[in-house]
């Protein structure tokens, strides 16, 4: 596939400067074509026989597979679920912690991730890495390690500051299980998940899948146990409800997904050419070299596909302001940063609009 082929696929680049991947990514023309296409069968055809439900699992299969070679693990350890906030709460879940275990954790997570923390019975420990530079995160988060922490609950790439935290010189260092957050960080950068214990996976962000579609991967099944069952956590069950859960992480399954997502989903996956990690930091790092040309950057080169900065005045208004422009970025709450989402499909025209709407 070339960039040009690549480019093509979506739509929406005919139009606008679309840098925003980190909160959904650009539909593809042959992703919503799978959805169209599997909402007329059901239609057509109905929701039932050999033919419906043979091609729902065997979809299943597929794209759990897609997933976990995405993710560098075997792909019974991994389970369909519908967004990276899912997958927090599943782990956190069922790991069991009390009132006298901790988490350690860090004050550039998102509320997918924190939500889940905040109502586990453990406390939490914030390590503050926001404002201090990239390469101090390790000291600051193990300083925060004490002998009552349980588990690592971290993102893999900030969500605010774009920077690539040390998760797994973390996990190396203090053999803790780790919860990684990876919603900024499968599809945008290479990633391997196997030295994690749970690493959550976010569909309609670099995947550019449908929304609510996602994967989380549990290297030991057996360890955490099953707090919300669907159907697809059983492999027998008794009138009383007791069940013997299926192998590996399929237990841990949201239950049934739309046919249409799912489709969409399958579509999504096989878009995403061989070079497109390297591509995208490529215009990631030539995006914060012509902004910190004109403006404040916040991420340190080097780090991931997001690029945040600050703007002048409101940002809210400064990214409203460069839709108008056809520009499509986001601001981020509580701070004076916009934040811009460098995919392998961006452009140099691209880039160029962006600094065009945002320049003094």
């Amino acid at each position: 596939m070339t960039f040009a082929d690549a480019r093509s696929a979506y739509p929406v680049l005919e139009r606008f400067a679309y840098l925003n991947a980190g909160t959904f990514g650009p539909v593809a023309r042959a992703t919503a074509e799978a959805v169209a296409e599997r909402r007329l069968a059901d239609l057509e055809r109905g929701r039932g026989g050999a033919a419906y439900f043979g091609w729902m699992l065997e979809a299943r299969a597929r794209v759990r597979g897609v997933f976990a070679g995405l993710l560098g693990v075997d792909a019974g350890r991994v389970a369909l679920t519908r967004a990276t906030t899912d997958g927090c709460n599943i782990v956190l879940a069922g790991l069991d912690l009390g009132p006298d275990d901790e988490i350690v954790t860090t004050d550039v997570e998102h509320f997918g991730l924190l939500g889940a923390l905040a109502v586990s019975p453990a406390g939490v420990r914030v390590a503050p890495v926001r404002d201090l530079p990239a390469e101090a995160a390790y000291e600051a988060v193990l300083a925060r390690v004490g002998q009552r922490t349980r588990l690592l609950a971290l993102s893999h790439v900030a969500w605010t500051t774009g920077h690539v935290l040390p998760v797994a010189e973390l996990k190396r260092e203090t053999g803790l299980p780790v919860l990684v957050d990876g919603a900024q960080s499968v599809g945008a950068i290479d990633v391997n998940a196997s030295p994690f214990d749970f690493y959550t996976v976010s569909g309609q962000k670099w995947l550019c899948g449908p929304d609510s579609t996602g994967a989380l991967y549990v290297a030991d099944p057996d360890a955490l146990r099953v707090t919300a069952p669907t159907y697809f956590s059983q492999a027998s069950y008794e009138p009383d409800g007791s069940f013997e859960p299926k192998e590996g992480a399929a237990r841990f399954d949201n239950s049934w997904l739309a046919s249409g997502l799912l489709a969409g989903l399958d579509a999504a996956l096989a878009v995403h050419p061989g070079w497109a990690h390297e591509r995208a930091m490529d215009m990631a790092a030539r995006c914060r070299t012509l902004l910190a040309e004109r403006l404040e950057v916040v991420t340190e080169p080097g780090h991931s596909t997001l690029v945040s900065f600050r703007v002048g005045g409101n940002p809210t208004e400064a990214v409203a302001r460069a839709y108008e422009q056809g520009v499509v970025v986001r601001d981020l709450p509580g701070t004076d940063w916009v934040r811009v989402s460098c995919g392998y499909w961006t452009s140099d025209e691209d880039l160029e609009r962006l600094v065009r709407a945002f320049s003094p």
